[in-house]
């Protein structure tokens, strides 16, 4: 079934079919848009199911179904409204029926320029709340005074700020603050989910930025809100205290690599630095390990996946010795780990954010390939005759070590 063939059996059952949300703002920005989210108006559940006995309910606490458009499988959900009786994202009580029109289901969504509607047939657009007028002008705002009602709308718009590149308006601000109380009770889930949109953008700063600015950074990731005000010694780090200097990696992680378990990695490198005593600034003395500790901490309440904790893990404890590592015997046990991690953390990427911390890399580190390669070569079947269990462990460590230090002399 096509999209135009699913528009006409709504509207001969007496419905109509719109797309609204994200596709029609990305259409009307001159991109090419994806994921299209489909609205039904003028039709009972009921109706719905009789027209399109092929399609799958999946919707719990409001109609929405599963229908092959195009050789898709597409959520179609029918136009509701929200009346807000408890907290949090299932504290609604919500009306989804045939009366309900498309301009009561636009005024419940969170900014203008996700508030728009292309009717299916016609494709003629709705636009009641100004969609256009903010996309020419690059900004965000709140449709309403609901918006706070749903408390992930703040980290939805700041996430929108950064995929878009658009200003925030004070008035979407004040709204985003009067999310505070309820973000706190938020399942881990829709912020990590929220975070790693924000992640894959080019420049995942901005997402902090906002939430700073709505005075959200410290109820929703108290661990990068510690780094403000951290200072760094000036010599290393002219961009400013540890929240800065965090913010500038990520972006400069983002720019480099599409791996998002390397953006995470890159923002979590200098997370110990929140806690170095205020008599120590601005020396940060083993903030690595206490790094550890606090992400740690910060996983009892995200829930990272593991690849996303273990790269970061890697990050924080070898981020500062790298550069500096002369040893053989330590650079072969970082080159052979790399290789180890490598299905999640590239080696490029951990030289991406070593990098971007540092500004530059140690010769072992840009030659990677070649000398992990050298190492590689030497394994158990060179062994003398005879040579088993224990001593052929020792016995390849040492010859892979004897490799790298003819590679560095070389």
């Amino acid at each position: 079934m096509t999209e135009k063939e699913f528009a006409l059996q709504v509207k001969e059952a007496g419905g109509t079919l719109y797309i609204v949300g994200g596709w029609v703002r990305d259409r009307l920005m001159g991109k090419d848009p994806h994921d299209k989210d489909y609205v039904v108006v003028g039709l009972s559940k009921e109706t719905f199911e009789l027209c399109f006995p092929d399609s799958k309910l999946i919707g719990n606490s409001f109609p929405v179904f599963l229908v092959k458009i195009d050789d898709v499988s597409c959520e179609v959900a029918f136009a509701r409204k929200e009346k807000k009786v408890g907290t949090g994202y299932t504290g609604f009580e919500i009306v989804a029926d045939e009366d309900i029109t498309i301009e009561e289901d636009l005024y419940r969504r969170d900014t203008t320029v996700n508030s728009m509607a292309m009717e299916v047939l016609s494709g003629n657009i709705l636009d009641l709340y100004g969609g256009k007028k903010d996309i020419e002008d690059g900004i965000l705002r709140p449709i309403s005074e609901h918006f706070s009602e749903d408390p992930v709308r703040a980290l939805r718009a700041a996430r929108q700020a950064t995929q878009l590149g658009f200003r925030v308006s004070e008035e979407l601000i004040e709204a985003m603050k009067g999310c505070r109380e309820e973000l706190k009770g938020e399942p881990p889930e829709r912020i990590l989910g929220e975070l790693k949109r924000a992640l894959e953008t080019s420049h995942p700063s901005e997402f902090f930025n906002v939430l700073r600015r709505a005075e959200l950074l410290e109820t929703l990731f108290p661990e990068i809100y510690a780094l403000i005000g951290k200072t760094q010694p000036i010599d290393f780090h002219p961009e400013g205290d540890a929240y800065n200097h965090t913010m500038l990696v990520a972006d400069k992680v983002a720019a480099a690599t599409d791996n998002v378990v390397a953006v995470f990695a890159g923002l979590a490198h200098d997370i110990g630095k929140g806690v170095t005593p205020r008599e120590m600034l601005p020396h940060h003395y083993d903030h690595e390990k206490k790094g550890l500790e606090v992400l740690k901490e910060w996983n009892k309440r995200a829930k990272f996946p593991n690849q996303w904790m273990r790269a970061a893990t890697l990050v924080i404890e070898e981020h500062m010795r790298a550069p500096l590592m002369q040893k053989p015997g330590k650079i072969t046990e970082l080159i052979l780990l790399l290789h180890k991690m490598s299905s999640y953390l590239p080696p490029e990427d951990f030289c991406h954010i070593i990098r971007a911390d540092h500004g530059e890399l140690p010769k072992f580190l840009e030659h990677y390939q070649e000398l992990r390669d050298v190492l590689l070569s030497i394994d158990g079947n060179m062994a003398p005759e005879g040579v088993q269990g224990k001593a052929l462990g020792e016995w390849l460590w040492q010859q892979r070590v004897r490799a790298c230090t003819k590679w560095l002399k070389d």
